[in-house]
């Protein structure tokens, strides 16, 4: 394979433009100090309250594993809660701190300058197709996944958020 091959494979191009975006994410909250990771999955826990780690892991699609150790990360810097469950005691249920939400508010105000950032190099109708067109092929190939996006969960969490008076970005998913 040539080289011109190589870094023109959608699979790799994908993998750069998540490390850039990775590294912008970070860059623009490091005074907050969370990973991606960590904010889809405090983002995801204040939105969803009394979420479990099963859930939890299932609906920002993180395998168990890797949702474990970003649940003692937030535990250690006092921005959630873990409470074992009254009606299945071999489950836990997570609650966003005070400070928790002060990180939320503090990310999400950076949030749309972040993803400006990114497509900036894109005219605005391009920036809309380019995100249509991501969506597409992450919802299509969620079967795929090694820890795949639970549908049911997302639109029942959508549903509630829309009755209840919605977030800003309501129906989109974030980093």
């Amino acid at each position: 394979m040539s080289l011109e091959t190589f870094y023109s494979r959608a699979g790799h191009l994908i993998r750069r433009l998540n490390q850039i975006t990775v590294a912008i994410f970070l860059q623009e909250t490091a005074a907050v100090g969370l990973t991606t990771v960590q904010f889809a999955a405090l983002e995801m826990i204040n939105e969803v309250p009394n979420i479990d780690q099963a859930s939890l892991s299932a609906m920002i699609a993180f395998d168990k594993t890797t949702i474990l150790k970003v649940i003692e990360k937030l535990l250690d810097k006092g921005l959630i809660t873990r409470v074992r469950s009254n009606e299945d005691r071999r489950s836990n249920k997570l609650h966003v701190t005070p400070a928790g939400r002060e990180a939320l508010n503090r990310v999400s105000m950076l949030m749309d300058g972040i993803e400006q950032r990114l497509l900036a190099p894109l005219p605005a109708d391009d920036q809309r197709k380019f995100l249509e067109m991501l969506t597409q092929l992450v919802h299509v190939n969620n079967i795929y996944s090694r820890a795949p996006l639970d549908a049911k969960l997302w639109g029942a969490a959508v549903a509630k958020q829309k009755k209840r008076g919605g977030a800003k970005g309501a129906g989109r998913s974030g980093n």
